[in-house]
């Protein structure tokens, strides 16, 4: 949800500042489908019967790296991507050093999933921040207001990133018609 909140804040501060959506429509990506397969396994591996099978977490930390490359890939190409790059690094970063999972804040875990979390232990690729946990500052433990997800810094990064890549993509002008 923070992220779709991000993109349309920078989508709303774009337009108001005078950006075009058709600007948006320009944007040429290097291999899209690379970072659709990673975005749709992280989900399937969150939402489905998935996330409950041992390993699982593997193919997540997979796909975070997936992401973090595509982002490397397009550092050139769309200004404010390096916020959504550092930001992936980090999440990847703690997820490696915990096992392929995301250590989430004790009180937060138990607001979400009806507190499933916090009777196993781990699910998927999330676990319970504890003392054994590496890098538990950079896990999930910020909570944003009305929102009872659990974020990590690194996922504020990657959503001012995204906001930053969208407001700046509405205002560039089309490759074409740049004048060296």
């Amino acid at each position: 949800m923070l992220f779709l909140l991000a993109i349309a804040f920078g989508l709303l501060l774009g337009l108001a500042g005078g950006g075009h959506l058709s600007n948006l429509a320009r944007l040429k990506f290097h291999q899209p489908w690379l970072l659709v397969l990673a975005i749709v396994l992280r989900y399937v591996l969150v939402f489905t019967p998935l996330s409950r099978i041992e390993g699982a977490q593997y193919v997540y930390a997979v796909s975070l790296a997936l992401i973090v490359l595509w982002t490397i890939w397009h550092l050139k190409l769309l200004p404010g991507i390096w916020l959504v790059s550092i930001g992936g690094s980090l999440n990847l970063l703690v997820v490696l050093a915990n096992a392929g999972r995301m250590p989430v804040d004790p009180t937060l875990a138990s607001r979400q999933l009806g507190g499933i979390l916090i009777e196993r232990g781990h699910m998927g690729q999330y676990t319970v921040l504890g003392p054994d946990t590496h890098l538990g500052f950079l896990g999930d433990w910020l909570s944003l207001g009305p929102f009872p997800e659990a974020y990590s810094p690194g996922d504020i990064l990657i959503a001012m990133g995204l906001a930053l890549v969208v407001l700046v993509s509405l205002h560039r002008e089309p490759e074409s018609e740049v004048v060296p």
